[in-house]
């Protein structure tokens, strides 16, 4: 599919100096500056700037970026984030990537106009059973489960994700932290969209009876997630990306571990360099497929630009 044909363009607020993850360099701040260099451009970093941003089509030029908003999501997991990104690629039919829409003229260079901001896409982990980066992501969320989840939800889950007969897709929805969620709606109207094509006509991941996501999730360091069989309020946890609140309220199974040891960042609220830093988690959801209506429309309720 020509990339002209999938694009959406969202305006939204955003800064320019914070278009990366917040824990690239740990010698570095919390703000991913040095205490000199923040200091000294406070006021330059305080500017809202209006940016354009647009969806395409996923393409081998993006494996870069895709690689390294998959990074952020998997830290320090094992699992072979290349080949779960080649994967991505080769799925092109389903998915797409977040560039910005312009460069302006008098850029100074640095701006590269295929950096990829976010991307969406949906794996049918049922269809690709045996691939190893594949397995080595359900290993991943069978063995966290298995520490702090009840017996119950682990039973659960390994059901879902050994049912042949009821599909389940590995929902990656990534961006840069400072990219706000209103970006989300039409990437993911889009995917839903290229899904039904998809099945339609009998390409890969067309059809997920169940919808799997690991999403990037913080409490206050005074808080901590229940340690057996006890998903944690919705109050308690914060969402990195806002907009996967509405899947976890739809969620019938869900477990949050810590990756606090994993030298993970994430700061909650607006981006500035005052916010309190939060314990990092990933929170594990599966959601049965007839509950995404519902959910496009809270997206389209609290999203709408």
């Amino acid at each position: 599919m020509a990339s002209s044909a999938k694009k959406r363009a969202v305006d939204v607020a955003t800064n320019p100096e914070d278009s990366g993850d917040s824990s690239d360099d740990d010698s570095q701040g919390d703000d991913g500056l040095s205490v000199d260099d923040s200091e000294a451009s406070d006021e330059e970093l305080n500017e809202e700037v209006i940016v354009d941003f647009e969806a395409h089509a996923i393409a081998h030029t993006d494996f870069n970026g895709i690689k390294k908003l998959l990074q952020q999501l998997f830290r320090k997991a094992h699992v072979n984030i290349s080949d779960l990104t080649d994967i991505i690629i080769q799925q092109n039919h389903i998915g797409s990537v977040v560039r910005q829409a312009e460069v302006p003229e008098d850029s100074d260079g640095e701006d590269n106009p295929d950096e990829v901001f976010g991307f969406i896409s949906m794996l049918n982990l049922t269809e690709r059973k045996g691939v190893q980066c594949v397995e080595e992501v359900k290993d991943l969320i069978m063995d966290q489960c298995e520490k702090v989840g009840s017996g119950a939800v682990t039973e659960q889950l390994e059901q879902i994700l050994n049912d042949s007969g009821k599909s389940v897709g590995l929902l990656l929805s990534e961006r840069f932290i400072n990219v706000p969620p209103q970006i989300a709606l039409p990437l993911h109207r889009q995917l839903q969209e290229e899904m039904a094509e998809a099945q339609r006509t009998n390409k890969p991941s067309g059809k997920c009876h169940y919808c799997l996501m690991i999403s990037k999730t913080c409490k206050e360091p005074t808080k901590t997630i229940p340690a057996r069989g006890g998903a944690a309020p919705t109050d308690d946890l914060h969402f990195v990306n806002a907009e996967e609140e509405f899947f976890y309220e739809h969620a019938t199974l869900k477990f949050s571990y810590s990756v606090q040891d994993e030298a993970d960042t994430c700061l909650s609220g607006r981006w500035s360099y005052d916010d309190v830093p939060m314990k990092p988690f990933r929170t594990v959801m599966v959601i049965p497929a007839d509950s995404m209506p519902a959910i496009m429309e809270k997206l389209k309720e609290y999203l709408t630009v």
